[in-house]
């Protein structure tokens, strides 16, 4: 499961940030995961749950963004929705494409106490 070091990633992120501010907690965290970025996200919340309990972000409240997949075709440089990255051009059925967005993996975020 490497949800699981998403998570743990993201709490030491969330801790350097954290110590730069000298604040003592986090109110929120908003995060940036793209429906074609290879998170399951009932997997991100079971590994959060179990990671954040005694930590910075134990008490944050937790959004997440799921930005959808947009593409741009490399041959017809046309742009269109993808729901998987096998997806391929639906004007011209090139599979030749940029994925624009829909691949992120980010802190968007962090709001402290």
């Amino acid at each position: 499961m490497h949800e699981l070091s998403i998570v743990m990633s993201i709490l030491e992120t969330a801790k350097n940030e954290l110590s730069k501010v000298k604040e003592s907690s986090i109110e929120s965290i908003e995060l940036e995961i793209g429906l074609l970025s290879g998170i399951e996200i009932d997997a991100l919340n079971f590994a959060w749950k179990i990671s954040v309990e005694n930590t910075v972000l134990q008490n944050a409240k937790k959004i997440i963004c799921r930005p959808e997949g947009i593409a741009k075709c490399t041959i017809c440089n046309k742009k269109f929705k993808i729901d998987s990255l096998f997806d391929p051009c639906p004007f011209c059925y090139s599979f030749n494409k940029k994925v624009i967005s829909g691949k992120e993996l980010k802190i968007k975020r962090l709001t402290v106490l």
